[in-house]
């Protein structure tokens, strides 16, 4: 759903409501198609993993070489983001520094790396380091 932006004197007038937004958002963006970023970093925004569980170990994803992957190819499995863990300097200091994705019945899920991957969108890049485990199904 698109909504058209008003003119910069009615937007600070008009309350977030207006534009479908939460009144409040106590430390967390979403990033669903409310906002439009779904669209236009991802592919698309899910609140869920739709593939079977893998099992796999933080060992076993770091087994996975990493490779190269377009933002706008992966589908997230979050449809929100705690905007203090994306802000944080430490958020990248602990657990992989790759992010994880699913590849699954032809598609690229984001499982971890969430917030890894909107720095990048936010630093103007367009591709992720990720490891990408292949799921048969």
């Amino acid at each position: 759903m698109t909504r058209a932006c008003p003119s910069v004197g009615a937007e600070l007038a008009a309350p977030r409501a207006a534009f479908g937004l939460p009144l409040s958002l106590p430390g967390r963006v979403m990033i669903g198609a409310r906002l439009m970023l779904g669209s236009v970093i991802f592919k698309a925004v899910r609140d869920s993993k739709p593939y079977p569980d893998h099992g796999l170990t933080q060992r076993d994803w770091g087994q996975i070489a990493p490779t190269q992957v377009r933002l706008d190819e992966l589908i997230t499995t979050k449809g929100e983001l705690d905007l203090g863990h994306l802000l944080s300097e430490e958020s990248t200091y602990f657990g992989d520094l790759f992010a994880h994705v699913v590849e699954w019945q032809g598609e690229l899920y984001l499982e971890d790396g969430l917030h890894r991957a909107l720095r990048a969108a936010l630093q103007q890049r367009h591709v992720l380091h990720a490891r990408i485990l292949i799921v048969k199904g």
